[in-house]
């Protein structure tokens, strides 16, 4: 989560710059002003919505599609767990989502004759609600990297069931992005997550029969991936020259992942290094550095996190309070979902 966090705003000051422009003037270090005027520290949608899903994760003790929703909805609308008090930076397939599933509250609102509030929270009387709507609010072809960004709470919940956090990673991406290749690329993102706080090998985690091992160990539940992100986890990121070799860090999905993957293949043992890669490639900067933020996080731990960075991060208590919690309610949802194994995987097991 603060790796994750650390990338969107080292990424912030120049999201949307060219390549061109990276080259005449590459980031070096965590600065604030640029595209959106920030203070350095200060992130932008990615981690705003992964509080928002963290944020429910813990509020309703699981996955419930539609409070998470909820907490879309009050973040672009209130500006609810943004580091500059509104909504300032959001993608067209996550706006377009987050207002189809208003126009479907309203709907709901209209025949049922009650309020915004009690809409929003359906547990005051309004339990069939979850049930009576529909929550996959994208249509297919949104293939965009808006619920990649946001994906680390699912896996550091459900962390100690991979295949529940594979499971769960793609119906998070179907909220807002319809398209297969969307949901895929959380799934096998969430996968490696999982894998490296179950204490997997770098080497492991970027061979290209990670995914074909994991689907036989039963972590994928005998639903393959689309081919497009098969390419990924058979390397198609190992490309030495980067940018040159046609690693691309824009808002398609599986260019996102590539993007991300090729800086953690690249980085040296470094976290530092390795958002400084992904920065650099220009582009959608911000969300590039997140993704890579949330799976180096996981590998290298808190310690590895550049301090200069993680002291400047903004509300950098409220995101490890989060963690803390995300942790400990993933600890019992495991213990009441899966009694049968709860306790023959420990706290270190997950977070090691």
């Amino acid at each position: 989560m603060l790796g994750m966090a650390i990338g969107d705003a080292v990424g912030a000051c120049v999201e949307f710059r060219p390549r061109s422009f990276m080259l005449q003037n590459p980031v070096e270090d965590l600065k604030g002003g640029g595209t959106w005027g920030l203070e350095a520290g200060q992130w932008t949608d990615d981690t705003s919505m992964a509080l928002c899903l963290a944020a429910s994760l813990v509020a309703k003790k699981g996955f419930n599609a539609y409070d998470q929703l909820v907490r879309y909805k009050w973040w672009y609308k209130q500006g609810y767990m943004s580091s500059t008090g509104k909504c300032f930076d959001i993608g067209k397939a996550t706006s377009n989502s987050i207002q189809e599933f208003s126009r479907r509250q309203r709907d709901f609102q209209v025949r049922n004759r009650i309020s915004s509030q009690s809409v929003d929270q359906p547990e005051s009387g309004y339990t069939r609600l979850h049930e009576d709507m529909s929550t996959d609010c994208s249509t297919s072809g949104v293939a965009g990297n808006g619920a990649l960004m946001r994906l680390a709470p699912i896996p550091l919940f459900f962390c100690r069931s991979p295949r529940d956090a594979i499971y769960y990673a793609g119906k998070s991406a179907l909220l807002t992005h319809g398209d297969q290749k969307a949901a895929d690329a959380c799934r096998y993102f969430a996968a490696l997550m999982c894998a490296a706080m179950h204490g997997y090998s770098k080497v492991d985690l970027l061979h290209e029969k990670f995914y074909v091992r994991m689907f036989d160990e039963g972590w994928f539940e005998q639903n393959p991936l689309h081919r497009a992100v098969q390419d990924i986890a058979e390397g198609s990121f190992k490309k030495a020259r980067g940018y040159d070799d046609g690693i691309r860090a824009g808002g398609y999905v599986i260019k996102a992942l590539e993007a991300a993957l090729w800086a953690f293949w690249q980085d040296n043992g470094s976290f530092q290094k390795g958002v400084l890669l992904a920065v650099n490639l220009g582009d959608d900067t911000d969300t590039t550095a997140a993704i890579y933020g949330q799976l180096a996080g996981v590998y290298y731990g808190v310690s590895a996190l550049p301090k200069h960075w993680s002291k400047e991060i903004y509300a950098k208590n409220l995101i490890e309070c989060l963690s803390q919690w995300i942790e400990y309610e993933g600890g019992h949802w495991f213990s009441k979902i899966h009694p049968e194994v709860a306790g023959t995987v420990s706290k270190r097991d997950c977070l090691e």
